[in-house]
């Protein structure tokens, strides 16, 4: 297995954007990944295992508590 191989845990896709939560066996460590389909953007973070799926299913809200700038369609 390569050392980035990465394994979908869950993907759900609505209102126009995709979310993928990721695994990555070599280094356990989890992000999600969010699709903005209209504009072709997309961000990804990592996040801890205990709060993986409070970022799967709310990406726009952790991101904004953990990494605001992803959200500032100015910069």
């Amino acid at each position: 297995m390569q050392a980035n191989h990465r394994i979908e845990l869950a993907n759900r896709t609505g209102d126009g954007i995709d979310v993928t939560l990721w695994w990555v066996p070599a280094d356990d460590s989890v992000s999600v990944e969010v699709l903005h389909f209209e504009t072709a953007s997309s961000f990804e973070l990592q996040v801890e295992r205990a709060r993986a799926l409070d970022a799967f299913y709310h990406p726009f809200a952790y991101a904004a508590h953990r990494r605001p700038e992803l959200l500032d369609v100015a910069a």
